[in-house]
């Protein structure tokens, strides 16, 4: 994939991070997203670099319509094309529906769901005109299965699964592929605050991921050797019941 564009949202850590840095290694120039994290996004090109990458910084908000056009543009201006879309930004405000307060629903759906269109409308456009592109995005079993206490982030990942079956049906012949990885537990900031061993006994892998295994799924959806991949939901979560 030696010059192909890459913007991965969300890229500052965890699977953003490892999605970044193994596509660069196969010889993308990734573009990485983040909205505040900055000595983060920093630490993910450097590690890029030290591979032999090639990468630059992207700080906008993926919940914010205008911020994400504003960037596409100057990426396109830039670069010309983005001929790769990792959807990875996420967020999680856990709690029972019964106490969930509206802001909670609001931020969750925003960076969760709203921002697929946000980044992907004006970035599939141009790539359906230059009839090559490929478009993963991280969902979570969460959203096949429902979460208690996540009511909005099973919506919310619900929502970006439904969202890329159908945009897969409406540029396949332009040569765009929209596929989805929906990872189980892997080790990242998301799951810190979640109870480990009881969702270990729940694994029949008996762990949990780890971001470079949902990152090389995620580089073979991207590959040339994928092209008749569109549709698909890839689960990447041990075994877990889905």
């Amino acid at each position: 994939m030696d010059g192909r564009i890459a913007l991965v949202t969300g890229a500052s850590r965890g699977i953003g991070r490892a999605v970044a840095v193994s596509l660069a290694a196969v010889g993308c120039h990734v573009l990485i997203n983040y909205r505040s994290g900055q000595r983060e996004a920093q630490e993910t090109l450097a590690l890029i670099e030290r591979g032999g990458g090639k990468g630059d910084l992207r700080p906008f908000d993926v919940a914010d319509a205008s911020a994400c056009a504003q960037a596409i543009e100057q990426i396109l201006q830039t670069h010309k094309r983005i001929d790769i879309l990792i959807n990875n930004a996420g967020i999680r405000r856990d709690s029972l529906l019964v106490f969930m307060k509206p802001e909670q629903w609001a931020e969750v759906v925003a960076t969760n769901l709203t921002s697929f269109y946000n980044v992907t409308q004006p970035v599939v456009k141009q790539m359906a005109l230059n009839r090559w592109g490929r478009v993963v995005t991280i969902a979570s079993t969460a959203g096949q299965t429902g979460v208690e206490g996540q009511t909005n982030y099973s919506a919310a990942k619900a929502g970006v699964i439904g969202a890329s079956k159908s945009l897969a049906r409406e540029v396949a012949k332009r040569g765009v592929t929209v596929n989805v990885l929906a990872p189980g537990f892997i080790e990242s900031d998301m799951v810190k605050e979640l109870p480990r061993e009881q969702l270990l006994a729940q694994i029949p892998a008996g762990r949990f991921g780890k971001p470079e295994e949902v990152a090389a799924a995620a580089a073979f959806l991207c590959s040339d050797s994928a092209a008749y991949i569109t549709g698909a939901v890839l689960n990447i979560n041990g075994g877990v019941y889905t």
